[in-house]
């Protein structure tokens, strides 16, 4: 063998344990610098999730404000339709009152005239 270095045992495992060091080295994480705009970025991002934010709720609001008009149309045209219905039945009852007052007054007209005409 050739025995120009003069490494001995000792000698080729400490290689090898800095050569593994070595090794690992290469995997472990550097530090990481920090970057500069990483607060400008994320006062952008918050002001952009701000806005998206806003105009869900805003979104939000006119869909429950649609919601509750229609809901509101819908009783009043309830409303609406239980008055006309009111008021037809009403007219009926009326009707019904003209016309059992006529009979009764010809009742009574023709009565006046029968007892007018007996004497």
């Amino acid at each position: 063998m050739n025995d120009t270095l003069n490494t001995g045992f000792a000698e080729r495992l400490k290689t090898a344990a800095a050569a593994k060091q070595a090794l690992l080295a290469k995997f472990r994480p550097t530090p990481a610098q920090a970057d500069p705009l990483h607060a400008e970025r994320d006062a952008l991002r918050a002001a952009e999730q701000a806005k998206i934010r806003e105009a869900h709720a805003e979104a939000k609001a006119a869909k429950k404000q649609a919601a509750a008009e229609a809901q509101e149309a819908i009783a009043q045209a309830q409303a609406e339709a239980e008055a006309l219905a009111l008021d037809a039945v009403r007219g009926a009852r009326k009707e019904r009152k003209a016309l059992s007052n006529a009979e009764a007054k010809a009742k009574r007209d023709a009565k006046y005239a029968a007892r007018k005409a007996r004497r």
